[in-house]
């Protein structure tokens, strides 16, 4: 069994930890969860005169200070005043100087959204006409770099050690009492309780630089963490530092006074352990909901609880799944898991998976907002995914419920078996120690040879020490042989026995210390084999591997859940990323010209016979893709006439695209015609018309035209 099910089952795992490294690589910064969705002056526009302000509307509330929303000019210099304010709602703005020139202006904003995740972006507007600038508009990365690297790790830390430590002491107090005395668990809980306090202590210090500027030196400006204090997110990370140390003070009673009570006694500290547990795993769960996504949009105040639920759920479950698999590999052999335990946590899993479902079904909507946006937002996607492992941790866990079952009817038989072992095992070390006894005392030698009676040479005997390690038996020995040297005494030979007595005396000393040193050796020794064998027939209980193994699948499971959780957590969610893209195309479509034409004069006078007249250029829609073309030639007088040749071709200089050749037909006297003209990007074009009025005589004609 071991040889078939145990390759098949760490095959699974890695596995499973490969998608979870996956989905760590996959996971960039954390998105941005409020999106910009309006501008005045929006994107790309082309105004006659400088606004007085500029305004930004996002999809919810942020923060701002007092570089959080910049204007620049052609040159890159600021030109706005004063710092930005909140003109109702989610519509934020700043008053700019005035009498600005023409040109390109670009907006550049970096505000930190109500759920904590910082929002960067860029545009530009132009006042008069397009003017190159040296500013770069490139999209800005919020929250990236090694100081957002090193956030996401501290974010991911802090959700596992939560895990561990409220589903770990969630274990010990529900389903295994005992296990309070286990090292192996009383580690793990203590590993969560760490982990989780020095991500926090690191979350707090990254926070200023992770939101501003990025630079890893910030990480120690003391200012910086003053304003960071003062912040929702930095309240709930001091708020969160407060409850560990009240988790520490549990910590410390549940594995020390409740580990020392008896059964009767454990049962009134549970009580209150419970009651203190559950509170303070309460208040560590709100740090995140208070202060994240359940913080913000559609019934926060309804959010927030429910968020508190589904987080303490996932702890109980995933964590209560770890503190198992650690105690059945882990757990010594004198102190198993028993199958009780096993049946408890069983039923509080399902009770954590019911939980899970519920709150989950009401996060998904609230967070999506229709069924679209499973498959069109990344957040539905990852949310899909979730799913499916959740389902497949359910169905492991399903088999491990068969394996509790079975091993729950192995249990009396075995217990039956162990305890006759113990018994067999119990006759054998009396008979060891028997042996033992035998040989100490046939090595002893009297202390003294001039002292007489039985119960002198008895006391002597008990300063060799041997007598209290090998039992009554050496007491006998000793009185027997104390006799025969008080005949010898009696006979005259008392100043042979004075000159012999230190000798003999250090003689037993050495060789009672030599016996009890062996005694205690051969007591380890059999201590070892004694675990050694409990052990192996633990190891060797098929239903308890079957529940070992299964229970190592779920862990592999839950650590990929726990990833693809913590990634949801930073990505945005699909009701703000749809509302996002219905603002972006309202925008772009009233952005949009209504007649849709651009029409262009341009006279030339190529200086021969016929060489004077108009050209008028027609472009329609003038959009971004295929567009109809239509040129007239027409005298001073207005009316129509043919020339020899006419060509066009459109440049855009800014971003170096062009010259694209037009080769229009003539239609008719005077009209030429192109249709299907692609213009690959919108901005100012430079429109050339070349007009040859004989074989000698031409001239090129510019003008721009702005395509939207």
């Amino acid at each position: 069994m071991t040889q078939t099910i145990a390759p098949r089952v760490r095959t699974l795992v890695l596995l499973l930890l490969a998608a979870a490294c996956a989905l760590l690589a996959g996971a960039g910064p954390a998105s941005a969860h409020a999106a910009l969705t309006g501008s005045d002056p929006r994107q790309g526009a082309v105004v006659d005169k400088a606004p007085a302000q500029v305004s930004l509307t996002f999809s919810e509330s942020v923060s701002m200070d007092d570089d959080s929303l910049r204007v620049l000019d052609p040159k890159g210099t600021r030109v706005d005043d004063g710092s930005p304010s909140g003109t109702g709602g989610t519509t934020y703005s700043v008053k700019l100087h005035a009498g600005l020139p023409d040109g390109t202006y670009t907006v550049t904003y970096q505000v930190v959204s109500a759920d904590s995740h910082p929002v960067a972006g860029a545009y530009t507007f132009s006042v008069g006409a397009p003017s190159e600038t040296s500013v770069s508009v490139s999209a800005q990365a919020a929250g990236g770099g090694f100081v957002g690297g090193l956030y996401g790790v501290g974010r991911y830390v802090s959700y596992a050690a939560f895990v561990v430590l409220v589903g770990g002491a969630a274990f010990v107090l529900a389903c295994w009492p005992r296990g309070s005395g286990v090292r192996a668990v009383q580690r793990l809980v203590v590993s969560g309780w760490l982990a989780l306090t020095a991500a926090t202590l690191l979350l707090l210090l990254l926070r200023g630089s992770y939101t501003g500027s990025g630079k890893l030196a910030d990480v120690f400006d003391l200012s910086l963490l003053g304003e960071v204090l003062q912040t929702k997110s930095g309240a709930a990370l001091v708020s969160r530092l407060l409850l560990l140390a009240a988790a520490a003070l549990f910590i410390a009673v549940l594995f020390g006074a409740y580990d020392k009570r008896e059964d009767e006694e454990r049962r009134d500290l549970t009580f209150g352990l419970a009651v203190g547990g559950s509170v303070v795993a309460a208040g560590l769960a709100a740090t995140w909901a208070m202060s994240e996504h359940a913080s913000v949009g559609l019934q926060a105040g309804l959010a927030m609880p429910v968020d508190v639920v589904h987080l303490i759920a996932v702890a109980t479950w995933l964590g209560g799944l770890t503190a198992l698999l650690v105690a059945l590999y882990r757990a010594p052999a004198q102190t198993p898991v028993p199958a009780f335990a096993v049946r408890r946590f069983s039923r509080i899993a399902f009770g954590s998976v019911v939980a899970l479902v519920v709150t989950g079904a009401y996060q998904s909507w609230r967070q999506l907002g229709s069924w679209t946006a499973f498959t069109d937002t990344r957040y539905g996607q990852l949310l899909l995914v979730k799913i499916g492992l959740v389902a497949v941790l359910v169905g492991v866990a399903y088999f491990s419920r068969r394996w509790t079952a079975q091993l729950a009817e192995a249990v009396p038989s075995l217990a039956g078996q162990r305890e006759r072992e113990h018994v067999a095992a119990s006759g054998g070390r009396k008979n060891d120690e028997a042996k033992v006894t035998r040989k100490t005392g046939g090595t002893e030698k009297p202390e003294a040879t001039g002292q007489t009676g039985v119960a002198e040479k008895t006391k002597a005997a008990a300063k060799t020490g041997v007598t209290e390690k090998t039992g009554v038996s050496e007491k006998t020995e000793a009185a027997g042989k104390a006799g025969a040297a008080g005949k010898a005494g009696a006979a005259g030979k008392a100043g042979a026995a004075g000159k012999t007595k230190a000798p003999g005396k250090a003689s037993g000393t050495g060789k009672g210390s030599g016996g009890s040193q062996r005694a205690a050796q051969l007591a380890r020794q059999r201590a070892a084999v004694d675990a050694a064998r409990q052990k192996r027939q633990r190891d060797a209980d098929p239903h308890r591997f079957g529940l070992r193994r299964s229970v190592l699948a779920e862990a592999g499971v839950a650590v990929v859940l726990l990833v693809a959780t913590t990634v949801l957590t930073q990505t945005e969610p699909g009701r703000t990323e749809e509302d996002a893209k219905a603002a972006g195309a309202a925008s772009a479509a009233s952005a949009a010209p209504t007649t849709g034409a651009v029409t262009l004069d341009m006279p030339f006078d190529t200086g021969g016979q016929n060489g004077k007249g108009v050209v008028r250029v027609e472009l329609d829609p003038a959009r971004v893709g295929a567009n109809d073309l239509h040129l007239y030639v027409e005298r001073p007088d207005g009316t129509a006439f043919d020339i020899p040749e006419v060509k066009l071709a459109l440049t855009q200089k800014a971003k170096d695209i062009g010259p694209l050749p037009v080769a229009p037909d003539h239609i008719t006297t005077g009209h030429w015609s192109a249709s299907g003209v692609q213009i690959p990007m919108a901005g100012d074009w430079e429109v050339a018309v070349t007009v040859r009025t004989s074989d000698i005589d031409q001239v090129t004609l510019t003008k721009n035209a702005q395509i939207g």
